[in-house]
């Protein structure tokens, strides 16, 4: 058998912060480092660099995320970086990365220069900015909902250039049934002293008008009215551009008499703890998601988990737990469904639904069997 060839691949995103992006790019470099090949990533920076040394990866800190005229000036040099570090496959996750990886490839020798890549992580607006995220040799979508939205909106899209590859998450990271320490609880009780002994109800993710946090805030208040001991959390962080909207919901809050009711946790790192003390995790967007891996985490924690029937938290529910599938844009089949699941939950089925181990096989086989196959 002829021995597996070493690849260089180069990820692009705009940084490694915190994110559903960001952490997939260092599971594939971790995946990359373990089957020998070498993992190069390109990014701003941010908190994740370190893990992404220790796990074998480079680091390469380009602005190549940055919104301006000045960062077409990098595609030459990209070009240079290319050929010197002999790039075998360039996988582009983000819009303005994969303009400049796509121009400085688009202008190599193309018997020689690298393959290109591009991941769809999300439902972006429909528009000649967004279509370079379907200019990929191979084009990996998220979800079955994002492969759809491919199809619909970017038609010349080859079919088979697409590949769909369901984000996945760690059943060792995330055990069915675990809850974290007592000392940790207690901090917990002791910041959010008004929800001990409560049913308590998680909605995940950043503060913004998409996330459906005031179909949060009436829930609870239906809830309170059928005399159910419930506590409502929204647990995520608002950015500078967002704070107006925070301070609408807060008005919301104490307008409706709900302080005692609803607690705002703001960003926080320890969001796998609060998903494992729930009682119910909610995903009330009113788009559809790409993927939802927050769903996902907390049922592979067997918590009921309860999302809107569409996108990919819709996928995620259907094939997992189908009793929290909740009518989108009916809040009171919606309240019937989560007061039904507080009272009486189906338990959560204990399976390695979605193994963070497929994407990563998936993802590895993709790149080595495009290094494989005849340029067009």
């Amino acid at each position: 058998m002829a021995e597996q060839q070493k690849l260089t691949v180069l990820q692009l995103l705009p940084a490694l912060e915190s994110g559903g992006v960001e952490r997939g790019t260092l599971e594939i470099a971790q995946a990359l480092v373990e089957r020998g090949h070498r993992a190069l990533v390109m990014s701003a920076g941010g908190r994740q660099v370190p893990a992404l040394l220790a796990a074998g990866g480079e680091h390469f800190a380009w602005p190549v995320g940055r919104k301006r005229f000045k960062t077409l000036l990098l595609v030459g040099k990209l070009r240079q970086f290319l050929l010197q570090h002999q790039v075998d496959i360039i996988h582009a996750r983000s819009r303005v990365p994969a303009w400049i990886a796509w121009l400085a490839w688009r202008g190599m020798n193309p018997a020689t220069r690298p393959r290109f890549v591009t991941t769809v992580h999300g439902l972006y607006g429909v528009n000649r900015y967004s279509r370079i995220m379907t200019r990929g040799e191979r084009v990996i979508a998220v979800s079955n909902t994002v492969r759809d939205y491919i199809l619909r909106e970017y038609p010349d899209t080859l079919p088979w250039c697409i590949q769909v590859i369901h984000r996945g998450v760690d059943g060792n990271a995330y055990p069915h049934g675990w809850k974290p320490d007592p000392v940790w609880q207690q901090a917990f009780f002791a910041q959010f002293p008004q929800a001990v002994g409560k049913l308590l109800l998680t909605l995940p993710g950043r503060v913004t008008r998409l996330k459906g946090h005031e179909d949060l805030i009436e829930l609870i208040s239906r809830l309170k009215r059928r005399g159910l001991p419930v506590h409502g959390l929204i647990a995520g962080g608002a950015s500078a551009s967002k704070q107006r909207y925070l301070q609408k919901l807060r008005y919301r809050v104490r307008s409706m008499g709900l302080e005692n009711d609803i607690s705002f946790s703001g960003q926080r790192d320890d969001l796998k703890n609060i998903l494992a003390m729930s009682n119910l995790v909610l995903s009330l967007s009113t788009q559809p998601e790409s993927f939802g891996r927050t769903t996902l985490e907390a049922l592979r924690l067997g918590v009921p988990t309860a999302g809107y029937e569409h996108g990919g938290v819709g996928e995620i529910l259907r094939t997992i737990y189908p009793a929290g599938l909740l009518p989108l844009g009916r809040i009171d089949e919606s309240f019937q469904r989560v007061a039904q699941l507080l009272q009486s939950p189906p338990a959560v089925p204990d399976g390695d639904f979605f193994p963070l181990r497929n994407m990563l096989d998936q993802t590895l086989d993709l790149y080595e069997q495009l290094a494989r196959t005849p340029r067009r």
